[in-house]
């Protein structure tokens, strides 16, 4: 079972030793990817912490989720009740 996050601790890792971003209810760490995005790690560095979701699908394809999520994923999105 992969561990569960909630939307205010991956709001905590938003630095170079865990760099988390959330892509539909994936939790993924992108701080070892910062070097290797073809957008530069600023893009990166900007939703850290974030959901990132819409921002991955307008410029990724599911093909991209597939070949580098196994290697990033973290964790998955604790679903929170919503007030």
């Amino acid at each position: 079972m992969s561990k569960q996050f909630t939307k205010a601790e991956v709001a905590q890792h938003k630095d170079e030793s865990g760099m988390y971003i959330i892509v539909d209810d994936g939790v993924y760490d992108v701080a070892g990817f910062l070097d290797d995005h073809p957008g530069g790690s600023k893009i990166l560095k900007r939703v850290a912490g974030k959901d990132a979701t819409k921002q991955f699908w307008k410029y990724h394809g599911k093909s991209v989720l597939e070949k580098y999520g196994g290697k990033l994923k973290v964790g998955t999105l604790k679903e929170e009740p919503k007030l």
